[in-house]
Order: structure tokens, then C-alpha cells, then sequence
């Protein structure tokens, strides 16, 4: 009996002893968690963190300070991979599935928008839902997309992406435009004629009555800013 008892506290020792030399897959876990709620924190959106489970196969060495990282090209939202790594006492590498999801306002059309017409508040909707699964560069305000104008004929319903829209342009090609250049004590204008369209606060080319090219920053009004 009592070589049974001393062969049974050995193998409770020996587990045990084992048991802190092995890296604990729930540490594992909560390492990678505290990572993505860092990597997600200026998301617009209440973000929720799911960190997938770690195989409990692999036997790793305990590690004091295990570092998580992302690999190139991975984005820290949506389904994604993390990697840990250990660096001391024993090297080990390992990769961890995870989910962040943001659930978040996002702007979509109320009723059909046709292409080219410009966007009023009537034709938007304030939707909710996963940011992490709508198309990229998804609006999340209606200031960001009134008075635009998209590249598309958008339906009711579809989300409103500012990578398909366009803001109204400020100057017409072929339309007369005033030159403006100021400084310190100085104010000069001139007339001139836009060679291209241009929105609020980009750059455009224009004649001079003379036939030289300049470009300038369109402003509202057909003004056309100059920096000499």
C-alpha cells in the first residue's frame, strides 16, 4: 500500500511539475485578447472580441512575457489570425484564430439614388450592424456623403461607400473663373477660363486671357486660389 501511495504522489508530482512548465492555452488566450481590443480601439463602434480556442496538442514551454503580432497584411477586425511568440525561455511561435466585430452606425440610400444626381438627406437611412462585413470605405455619417454625387446608380437599402462618390464640382470646364492670389499687404484677380471640372478644395488648371496654364485650388463661387 505504501508503494502504491508514493507511486501515486510521484506521477501527482511529475503531472503537476509538468502542468507549470506548459504554457497555459488560457493565457494564451487573454494575450491575444488584450492585444485586439489595443489594436481596435479607435474603431467607430462598440468593438466585441472572440479569440478562437487554442490546440490543446501542442505541449509549448511557459513563457513570462508571451507577445502577440499580426502577420503582414492581416488587419486587426473581422476574422483573423494572431500570432504569439515567446522568445525566452524556449522560442515557440503560434497562431491563434480570432473574430472583432464592431457593431456600428452606417450610412445607406432610403430610396434609389440615380448616378450623377447629387445626394440629399431625404434619400439617406442611419443603419446599424457589423462594420467588419460592409463593403470597404463604408460612410458611417450622413455629413460625409450630402451633397455628393456617385459614380453609380445606388437602391434603396445598399450601403453608401466613398470610394463611388464624388463631390460636386465647384468649377466647369469652359466656365469663366476669377484668379485670386493674396499675401501680406498684396490682393491681385484676373480673369480666366477652367480646363477641367473641379470640386471644393481641388486642384484645377485654368486659362489665362493671355493663353498661359495655371493651376489653383477651386473654392466655391468659380474662385480659383492661387499661391505664387
Amino acid at each position: 500500500m505504501k508503494t502504491l501511495f508514493t507511486a501515486v504522489a510521484a506521477l501527482l508530482l511529475a503531472s503537476s511539475a509538468q502542468a507549470a512548465d506548459t504554457m497555459d492555452s488560457a493565457k494564451l488566450r487573454q494575450t491575444v485578447d488584450q492585444f485586439l481590443q489595443v489594436q481596435s480601439a479607435g474603431l467607430p463602434g462598440k468593438v466585441t472580441v472572440t479569440v478562437g480556442n487554442v490546440d490543446q496538442r501542442m505541449k509549448l514551454a511557459n513563457c513570462p512575457a508571451p507577445e502577440a503580432f499580426l502577420m503582414p497584411g492581416t488587419k486587426p477586425w473581422g476574422k483573423t489570425t494572431v500570432g504569439v511568440r515567446c522568445t525566452a525561455p524556449s522560442p515557440w511561435t503560434v497562431y491563434i484564430p480570432a473574430n472583432v466585430s464592431v457593431l456600428g452606425n452606417y450610412i445607406a440610400a432610403a430610396a434609389p439614388v440615380a448616378q450623377g444626381q447629387p445626394i440629399v438627406d431625404s434619400q439617406l437611412v442611419t443603419m446599424q450592424g457589423d462594420l467588419t462585413t460592409m463593403p470597404a470605405s463604408i460612410a458611417t455619417d450622413k455629413a460625409q456623403v450630402l451633397g455628393r454625387t456617385s459614380n453609380i446608380a445606388i437602391s434603396a437599402g445598399m450601403p453608401l461607400r466613398l470610394d463611388s462618390l464624388r463631390k460636386q464640382s465647384v468649377v466647369q470646364t469652359g466656365q469663366l473663373v476669377r484668379l485670386v492670389s493674396s499675401g501680406p499687404g498684396f490682393k491681385v484677380s484676373a480673369e480666366a477660363k477652367a480646363v477641367a471640372n473641379a470640386a471644393e478644395g481641388q486642384v484645377v488648371q485654368v486659362r489665362t486671357t493671355g493663353g498661359q496654364n495655371i493651376s489653383g485650388i477651386a473654392r466655391a463661387g468659380g474662385m480659383v486660389e492661387v499661391a505664387f
